[in-house]
């Protein structure tokens, strides 16, 4: 998602609460919103600071969502890689729409 300690940016140098946001696009649409699992699979922190952290999905449409990091007070993230997986009904060509 970031490296913010190679230029120093904020959930690196930063103070309070911070986001990190991130559009997500599918390949291809599904026929309805599906259901996103969210994980952190790389994290690197500082050791002297508490380690604060939320990740979600958020805004999930059929088309995509938002990949949403977050931490606060002095917690200071130099990097982190997140994984997802989106479950839901895709359209098949059996499926057929009348405009």
């Amino acid at each position: 998602m970031f490296a913010d300690f190679a230029h120093g940016g904020a959930m690196w140098t930063g103070n309070g609460p911070r986001e990190s946001r991130h559009a997500i696009r599918f390949d291809s649409p599904f026929s309805e919103a599906p259901t996103v699992m969210v994980g952190i699979a790389m994290w690197d922190m500082d050791q002297t600071t508490a380690v604060r952290a939320d990740i979600v999905a958020e805004k999930v449409t059929r088309k995509g969502f938002d990949l949403v990091f977050r931490t606060w007070a002095d917690t200071r993230v130099a990097r982190i890689r997140a994984d997802w997986t989106a479950l839901g009904p895709v359209r098949t060509e059996d499926d057929w729409e009348v405009d």
